[in-house]
């Protein structure tokens, strides 16, 4: 538009810049793949669509590994974010997967195993994908709403809290892997984690592989809310695994825990029966709120409030991220190699961890870290 008035002797170009830093090269619809698509922002009352107004939706597509991300998909995340970021017509960003089963349970075992381990180097080139892609969401100038279809657990935990907002299925878990699985939590949980929990919750849920429920992390502050998505009969049901219908009993906090005896078991029959025909409509209305809510907000306050924020979760992890990347490729030659490695040939086994007081002895009468000491814990190939 030119200028009018005093300064309209001033020569202006009018043309629209192209910002957008990636092609779609790095995305797909076919698994496993990252999806990249913009949905029309819609009004939750109505319905109707806003014309020329987006919802970027970033998808994890390998629901077959639980939407695990594969070196390739990691780029689509990060391409995904960044284009995102810079498209003038989009309003806020979601991130999700696949199917009623996983958000994302973290890099892709298969991979790290039979690829990456014993390669420290190129693990370390992974890495820098890998923070690469916290620093994209981190670094979005849009908001980003983790819409949690299914388990948030390991890498898949701390890429959901590098989001701004987290709208939950109440059949999603949370936790980490790391320590039992030949990894550390140290690709944002460690630095994240102590934002959203106590110390010595976020201490315990980033070291003890515990599995804590939606209900039981929304009790703790981890995400916004979690929402029922199993519908039989017409009716919304609750996990039937988790109380909630109770906050104390014999004065312990039992919101959130997992049912037992006769009662887990119902439940978790009633999973099996009618979890893979999940229903995400309440989950999708609190996401299109949220969207709603921030495209009627001056978008440069908006942004600047947002990360604002941020910067606290950035803090540490940009403090600590270059230093975790060499460890967990130096890593990737030792317990690495035995714990992606027991997991990944749990089919051959039957065992998906290593015999880790064997291996603790070892270790005590200092042996060294070769592969006969390796097969001394790992399991044994069954007939």
């Amino acid at each position: 538009m030119a200028l009018k008035g005093a300064l309209d002797w001033m020569p202006r170009e009018e043309e629209h810049k192209d910002h957008s830093l990636h092609t779609d090269v790095h995305w797909g619809t076919k698994d496993p793949c990252t999806v990249y698509e913009k949905r029309p922002l819609k009004d939750p009352k109505s319905g109707k669509e806003v014309e020329g107004l987006y919802v970027s939706w970033i998808r994890l597509n390998n629901p077959k590994q639980y939407n695990s991300y594969t070196t390739e998909m990691v780029k689509g995340v990060i391409a995904g974010f960044e284009n995102a970021s810079l498209d003038r017509s989009v309003v806020a960003v979601v991130f999700t997967g696949t199917g009623p089963y996983a958000f994302c349970t973290g890099g892709n075992t298969k991979e790290y195993s039979e690829y990456y381990s014993m390669r420290s180097d190129e693990y370390g080139q992974y890495m820098e994908l890998f923070n690469h892609m916290v620093d994209a969401i981190l670094a979005c100038k849009k908001p980003v709403i983790c819409r949690v279809n299914g388990m948030r657990v390991a890498g898949g935990q701390e890429i959901g809290m590098a989001c701004d907002l987290a709208i939950s299925s109440d059949l999603a878990i949370y936790g980490q892997a790391g320590p039992r699985h030949g990894s550390a939590p140290v690709g944002g949980a460690s630095d994240f984690l102590p934002w959203y929990l106590s110390i010595e919750d976020a201490m315990w849920n980033c070291v003890s592989c515990e599995m804590w429920s939606a209900y039981k992390m929304k009790a703790k502050n981890l995400i916004s809310k979690a929402v029922p998505v199993l519908k039989i009969d017409g009716k919304w049901v609750r996990n039937p695994t988790i109380i909630t219908d109770q906050w104390l009993r014999d004065g312990e906090i039992v919101y959130g825990e997992y049912k037992s005896g006769k009662e887990l078991e119902e439940g978790r029959a009633l999973l099996k029966q009618y979890q893979d025909k999940a229903d995400f409509e309440l989950l999708d209305k609190e996401v299109d709120k949220i969207s709603w809510t921030f495209a009627n907000l001056f978008p440069g306050c908006l942004i600047e409030s947002i990360d604002s924020i941020r910067q606290k979760k950035k803090f540490f992890w940009d403090t600590m991220k270059n230093a975790h990347r060499h460890w967990l490729a130096a890593n990737m030659t030792g317990e690495a190699f035995l714990g992606f490695g027991a997991f990944n040939t749990k089919k051959i086994t039957g065992k998906d961890t290593i015999d880790f007081l064997k291996f603790r002895q070892n270790i005590a009468e200092g042996k060294i870290w070769d592969y006969d000491m390796f097969a001394e814990v790992l399991g044994k190939p069954q007939k």
